[in-house]
């Protein structure tokens, strides 16, 4: 990997995280093709996750960008109680690693904490992602975005703009 890659692929993440941050959500979900996978997985054990959402539990898992767009749709009309009010989110990326996959496309892995404030309690969230990304122009489009959340003991609420 170049370091020019590098900076662009950390770029995007950066982005994606201030976007999800300032709740612009028509270009945080243009980040992600139609058919994004989108999975967040249930620990079996403490050192054991769901490995095939279709066969184990999911704490999240869109098949599609759908799932997404769908949670975007509640937050927007206030058919979801437990996003109103939305929290004040900060994403914090580090440690990108990159790797090609075939087609030119990339697996990106990358550490992420979240912290969070809502309704007076700041609280927070991190843990592993894994993208795979496809080159759209000068721009990435997410094929598919695994993450392991490491703190699952969760007093609150947890959806997509925490991860």
């Amino acid at each position: 990997m170049t370091p020019e890659l590098q900076y662009r692929i950390e770029q995007f993440l950066y982005r994606k995280s201030a976007l999800c941050d300032a709740q612009d959500w028509d270009a945080y979900l243009a980040l992600f093709d139609p058919a994004a996978e989108f999975h967040l997985p249930q620990w079996d054990s403490e050192h054991d996750y769901t490995r095939d959402p279709r066969t184990g539990m999911s704490l999240i898992y869109y098949s599609s960008r759908a799932g997404l767009e769908d949670r975007v749709f509640r937050i927007r009309t206030g058919k979801s109680a437990a996003c109103t009010p939305m929290p004040r989110t900060l994403h914090q990326i580090s440690n990108v690693r990159i790797a090609p996959l075939v087609d030119d496309r990339l697996e990106v892995k990358a550490n992420w904490h979240t912290l969070y404030h809502r309704l007076g309690n700041s609280e927070q969230f991190y843990g592993h992602a894994t993208y795979h990304l496809r080159a759209e122009g000068d721009d990435w489009r997410i094929l598919r975005k695994h993450v392991l959340l490491l703190n699952d003991t969760i007093n609150s609420v947890l959806d997509f703009y925490h991860l």
